[in-house]
């Protein structure tokens, strides 16, 4: 079962996520939060596998909130109606683990909040488009840091497995993929490797000599 925190200001919104993931079995809302300030206390006390977090908020904002909870290791979804450049940007180095915007479909959000409590980076086809005008000004290759990560993902390491093995955090790992969801123009780690392969960055058979 998957723990759940819902951070919004809005207390419709709140009501209406509860209510949604209160119905399926596969989740628990273990609380509540109307700001940035209260979503890191209940999350530092409840211990959340997944945050839902808006990023608007009066106080402590969204971002701020995640960039806390990023160091705890608590996993946090992005879940707004804002889908500029900047705040998907900023909520990625935040070290949000997703971005999502609320007129997802529920399966869409459902398979979101299951991937994120996996530590699989998610970002909305929206946001991936945002994020992708902030590289378009490099080159659209993959730096060799994110080729190295992409071929131990295409191994089939998980980002824990990913970070030990390139001596880097989990979190620069989610990094390293949503910017290479932006270079390829994908959504999930599954059509990444694909689109790499499809592009000629990956060869077949090359990643299966690599251990994850």
């Amino acid at each position: 079962m998957i723990r759940l925190l819902v951070v919004d200001d809005h207390p419709v919104v709140r009501d209406g996520l509860t209510s949604m993931f209160a119905r399926d079995p596969a989740f628990e809302v273990v609380g509540e939060a109307g700001d940035g300030a209260e979503a890191v206390r209940l999350a530092t006390a409840l211990r959340p596998d997944v945050v839902l977090m808006d990023l608007r908020m009066p106080g402590t904002d969204g971002i701020s909130a995640t960039r806390q909870l990023a160091g705890t290791g608590v996993r946090v979804l992005v879940l707004t109606t804002y889908d500029n450049d900047s705040d998907v940007v900023a909520a990625v180095e935040a070290g949000a683990t997703g971005y999502l915007l609320k007129d997802a479909p529920r399966d869409e959000l459902v398979r979101a909040v299951h991937a994120t409590a996996r530590g699989e980076a998610v970002l909305a086809p929206a946001a991936a488009a945002m994020l992708m005008n902030q590289v378009r000004s490099a080159t659209r290759v993959l730096s060799g840091r994110e080729l190295e990560v992409l071929k131990l993902v295409a191994a089939g390491a998980t980002n824990r497995e990913a970070a030990a093995r390139l001596f880097i955090t989990e979190a620069t790992v989610k990094s390293h993929l949503l910017n290479i969801y932006a270079k390829l123009e994908v959504g999930d780690r599954a059509a990444a490797v694909t689109e790499a392969f499809h592009r000629g960055l990956l060869v077949p058979g090359a990643h299966r000599g690599i251990s994850p």
